[in-house]
């Protein structure tokens, strides 16, 4: 079986299909990718697509959380039950979540404005890429999808958006976390007892600790869905319009200026 790979020789290039997604280079706001790690440490690396940091950081951030049970004392302290906060909180470990926390901000941000720069020269060189990928994993390639559906799937279950895209790994790392999460708040207990109008059960059967996780987690996998839907279809319409242009439109083809009508 023949491997259709990236054989791109230049120094920079924009994208790489493969088989566990599409891999892109493009503008992005420094500060929506740093208030993504404030919400969450590692989820503005996610969306900068880099995968270990990202999934490390934020591994680390729910190992200390659950050490510390650092959100039953946010609850708390939200709610106003201070003494309630100081007796459940574990400051034993809560000093190293601390930095972490914030050098995954203050890294986000800052790779944010380097891959911002790489992706100007990267885009000047208009070098080419691979969009097919074939091997013994799976089959990909790079096609226009719609947005508004990467956006309901998204809605509906953490990761399917992200499955529409054939983003495996991010697809597998939030599914497997969200399917942590819902079993361990007792969610799907707690919605049920509410649709059956037991609303007191329906708090009590709740576990904050696991359950202030998920918004969080739904949000980001929606944003990120969505907004990679939109830049794939900008990088497809580029590739495609690329290919057209060296293949079928002559050498000498110019495009004349027409005078502008006073």
């Amino acid at each position: 079986m023949r491997n259709f790979t990236n054989t791109n020789k230049s120094r920079r290039y924009r994208a790489d299909v493969n088989s566990f997604g599409v891999a892109t280079i493009h503008r992005r706001n420094p500060y929506i990718i740093a208030l993504w790690s404030v919400a969450f440490p590692g989820f503005g690396h996610l969306l900068l697509e880099k995968y270990v940091r990202g999934i490390l950081l934020i591994t680390w951030e729910i190992f200390i959380n659950q050490q510390t049970s650092l959100n039953l004392a946010m609850m708390y302290s939200f709610t106003g039950r201070i003494e309630s906060t100081k007796a459940v909180l574990d400051v034993r470990l809560l000093f190293l979540y601390i930095p972490v926390y914030l050098f995954a901000i203050w890294d986000s941000n800052r790779t944010t404005v380097e891959l911002n720069k790489i992706y100007l020269l990267a885009d000047k060189e208009d070098a080419r890429f691979n969009s097919f990928s074939i091997n013994a994993v799976g089959v990909n390639y790079l096609e226009k999808r719609n947005p508004f559906m990467a956006f309901l799937w998204a809605c509906t279950i953490p990761s399917l958006g992200q499955l529409y895209l054939n983003r495996i790994i991010l697809a597998f790392f939030t599914l497997t976390w969200t399917v942590l999460f819902v079993y361990q708040s007792h969610f799907l207990e707690g919605i049920h007892y509410l649709i059956v109008g037991n609303i007191e059960m329906s708090t009590n059967v709740l576990k904050p600790q696991w359950l202030l996780y998920i918004p969080s987690y739904y949000f980001f996998t929606i944003y990120d869905a969505y907004m990679n839907t939109v830049e794939n279809n900008k990088l497809f319409e580029k590739e495609q319009r690329k290919y057209l242009k060296s293949h079928y439109q002559p050498s000498n083809f110019k495009i004349k200026k027409g005078q502008k009508v006073k």
